[in-house]
């Protein structure tokens, strides 16, 4: 089916991922419509605790993060609109990392997988992408020098966020302090902003009112060594 450019980000993301039809839609649309909020800077789930079912991010920007004993913190992944929490397979899931809302965030319950097989397969696709996500940000860690630490996540967002229709002129919003950016990517506050205002200086990037432009996300993506994450034969397109 054609996806309506109307849909709410999060709809529309999930509806990019699987054929979503008119029923699944039905199903989804009214627990997005009211779902509830988690106020910024809350956690929405600790870790250890049990999860008790799965819900979808309507709106807003979340982390999963792993919190050390000394206030030190580690933001694993982000969680953008339209992903999933806590969708799991197996009885009596624990949380394996502590997830706090980075702005206010409304997340719903997602429908079960078995009412529909399209919906199963959206979220097959958006946990296959989780997977996915999490082994770039370990080689993002692992191997790229700051600079491209930073074009890489930023070309990451620019790919997610279009998914979900968020992204116009190559510009999209980014409620990220650089203390946030630090914390996902292994580097200081100072690091961070040295960093940004070189991308700036050489034309990669603006960032201005908590508005991100990538210049050019082909000469990023090629100057960071990035390629796009496909997990499935026929990836999914971002346009309808």
């Amino acid at each position: 089916m054609r996806v309506r450019e109307t849909q709410s980000p999060a709809m529309l993301r999930l509806s990019r991922l699987a054929g979503l039809t008119a029923t699944d839609l039905a199903l989804l649309e009214p627990g997005m419509l009211t779902g509830h909020l988690a106020r910024s800077r809350r956690e929405i789930l600790r870790e250890g605790e049990e999860i008790t079912g799965a819900q979808i991010i309507v709106s807003g920007w979340a982390v999963r993060a792993r919190l050390l004993a000394d206030g030190r913190r580690q933001f694993l992944s982000f969680l953008l609109p339209g992903d999933l929490i806590g969708h799991c397979r197996h009885s009596r899931p624990l949380a394996v990392s502590t997830i706090v809302a980075l702005t206010d965030v409304r997340l719903c319950a997602a429908p079960a997988p078995s009412t529909s097989a399209s919906l199963a397969e959206a979220y097959a696709v958006s946990q296959a992408l989780d997977e996915a996500y999490l082994l770039s940000h370990i080689t993002r860690l692992g191997r790229l020098n700051a600079q491209e630490r930073i074009g890489d996540l930023m070309l990451e967002f620019h790919e997610r966020l279009t998914l979900a229709g968020l992204v116009t002129h190559n510009g999209f919003e980014m409620p990220l302090t650089q203390e946030a950016l630090g914390d996902a990517l292994g580097l200081t506050s100072v690091h961070i902003n040295r960093m940004l205002q070189l991308m700036r200086r050489e034309g990669d990037l603006t960032l201005k009112g908590g508005r991100l432009i990538l210049s050019d996300p082909p000469v990023l993506a090629r100057k960071v060594g990035r390629a796009p994450i496909h997990v499935t034969a026929n990836p999914p397109q971002a346009e309808a």
